[in-house]
């Protein structure tokens, strides 16, 4: 029986100030953070902030929805990305040590992007930080232990994160079916059984009802915030109107 979301949320809180979320693009990793992020805000009793730290030049990026994020409270830090030099979001080191503040950090999409977080990985690998490593089984490549190891390989080795939680995010975007939800999940089970287990899944809150009977693993409902751009070239597909009054 899954406990309430919101109870999750609540003991990621007691249990740690820093969350840390890395993954290969497409991952679905800056939708989780974004989602993290305002559920953390609504339970927490102290400021959230996000760092968006993805300056790899990603299909997307958390600080596309920044302007909805502060109207919810949410302390969103960026910085724009000038050519192809990837720049370090000021105060981050400052605020993960601020006891006083919860800070989620979205990182880029690949090793080069957790290259830049590397000079402070002592503050990452401490006990007050919970690094995901983000992984949905229906993308290329994810569809493997040997590609879910390169992954986490490369970023681990040039951020020198030593310890991940894993979060299994088995989606085909907005196409995502409960039995799509389940058997993505199975098989991330199936793929790391030897070596890791699933900490969290997520799946779209329309489908949370659909599958929660059928997901051991504590189960967190998760809205689409990023306007995907082929999306908006298809008018036949249009986007639901989100929860909180954006389009999503």
């Amino acid at each position: 029986m899954q406990n309430d979301h919101k109870e999750i949320i609540r003991d990621l809180l007691k249990r740690k100030k820093n969350f840390v979320f890395i993954g290969e693009a497409g991952s679905g990793k800056s939708e989780l953070a974004i989602n993290f992020a305002l559920q953390m805000g609504e339970v927490a009793d102290n400021p959230v902030h996000l760092f968006d730290m993805d300056q790899t030049k990603p299909l997307f990026r958390s600080r596309d929805v920044s302007e909805l994020l502060e109207q919810e409270g949410i302390i969103v830090h960026s910085q724009k990305q000038y050519l192809d030099a990837p720049t370090l979001v000021p105060g981050v080191i400052e605020t993960l040590r601020d006891p006083d503040t919860y800070v989620l950090l979205d990182i880029g999409g690949n090793a080069t992007g957790a290259r830049m977080i590397g000079q402070f990985s002592h503050v990452l690998n401490d006990e007050n930080t919970m690094v995901f490593f983000v992984i949905n089984t229906y993308r290329p490549w994810s569809k493997d232990a040997i590609g879910i190891n390169e992954t986490l390989y490369r970023i681990s080795k040039v951020s020198r994160i030593r310890h991940v939680n894993i979060i299994s995010n088995p989606n085909l975007g907005l196409e995502t079916t409960a039995q799509d939800v389940i058997e993505g999940n199975n098989k991330l089970k199936e793929i790391i059984a030897d070596s890791v287990s699933i900490d969290y899944v997520c799946v779209l809150s329309e489908l949370y009802d659909a599958v929660k009977d059928s997901i051991e693993e504590p189960l967190i409902p998760v809205d689409i915030f990023i306007v995907y751009p082929w999306l908006l070239r298809n008018p036949g597909k249009m986007i639901p109107e989100g929860p909180r009054g954006l389009s999503r």
